[in-house]
């Protein structure tokens, strides 16, 4: 038997529960994995809720990422074998009801699975694919960014918002974090912003302007929408991008026609669980990923770290905003 989160009914956290239910072997080209850490993501508040791309069938299961050790392996797998060290790679391959890795077990393709740099540990394992991955797509394989160019990250304490800072600053961006909290102003100078702004206390047009002395961003990175992605609208310059990669928005988004039009901009839709799909530039991403992490340019940042029989208050903790960087559970 193995303890697995799920949950019976969508809504808030306290519909999480533990359920004692038996061990899966893995059929073809499976592998599963004796889970050791958790890192949690919104994608999991959003299937709980009911209001994902994937429906939960019930008792659904939930969770892309996760570190642990093969513990058994099904036919057809040749690049794995019982005892390797694994994290797993969120993707379009699993699907979170059925696979999802909130527990002492999962079984899930082995195409999802890849070793993670030993100097890691399974807590630090569990929390790089959604984050680096995310942030590497958008801002290098896709958006092309450049030493000089200005960024606007938004969300910019969320793992994925710190992942971009890291990244940009790395190739050389002026990167310009955006924050509602105010006490996140100084964390985020030190993980390399070159700006801050607070929302709660400034205007986000009017300081992008100063900042880039009228020219506009080149680059916007955003997992919020609604009225903020009109701001970033008016604050681009001429045939720059826009990658949304969320709704943390919950009411509607009107499209921000003019704006977007004034200087022709382009806004695309964006997600890492089809970024991943593409091989040549998911080993791109990886082999940087992985020498960045080595070599310490790159550095996960956890913020909380959970015991699995405080799942619930993990999510609830997930939904404060009150993290900077990543929330991970241990099994």
């Amino acid at each position: 038997m193995a303890r697995t989160v799920r949950f019976y009914k969508t809504g808030g956290p306290e519909v999480l529960t533990i359920d004692d239910i038996p061990e899966v072997y893995p059929e073809s080209n499976e592998v599963r994995i004796r889970v050791k850490a958790i890192g949690l993501n919104r994608a999991e508040i959003m299937l709980r809720e009911g209001i994902y791309h994937e429906n939960p069938v019930f008792p659904s299961r939930l969770g892309y990422e996760a570190s642990g050790v093969i513990d058994a392996v099904g036919a057809d797998v040749k690049l794995y074998k019982k005892g390797d060290i694994v994290s797993t790679i969120p993707s379009f391959s699993i699907s979170q009801t059925k696979q999802g890795v909130y527990g002492e077990s999962a079984v899930v393709p082995s195409e999802v699975v890849t070793k993670y740099p030993t100097c890691l540990s399974p807590i630090q394992g569990a929390s790089i694919w959604m984050q680096y991955l995310t942030a590497y797509g958008a801002l290098i394989s896709y958006g092309r960014l450049k030493p000089g160019q200005f960024i606007i990250i938004t969300a910019a304490s969320s793992s994925v918002g710190i992942a971009a800072i890291q990244i940009a600053k790395l190739i050389g961006a002026e990167v310009i974090a955006v924050t509602r909290n105010r006490s996140k102003r100084t964390s985020l100078y030190e993980l390399g912003a070159n700006f801050v702004i607070v929302t709660d206390d400034q205007n986000l047009e009017d300081e992008v302007t100063k900042i880039t002395n009228e020219r506009g961003a080149d680059l916007a990175f955003d997992p919020i929408a609604g009225p903020i992605l009109t701001s970033i609208c008016n604050v681009m310059k001429n045939h720059g991008k826009i990658y949304e990669y969320g709704a943390l928005y919950y009411g509607s988004t009107n499209y921000p026609l003019m704006p977007m039009l004034a200087r022709s901009l382009s806004i695309i839709g964006y997600q890492v669980l089809d970024f991943v799909l593409d091989q040549e530039r998911l080993i791109g991403a990886k082999k940087f990923i992985n020498h960045s992490i080595e070599s310490g340019k790159l550095t996960p940042v956890i913020d909380n770290v959970f015991s699995l029989d405080e799942i619930k208050e993990a999510h609830y903790y997930m939904e404060s905003n009150k993290q900077l960087g990543k929330i991970v559970v241990t099994v």
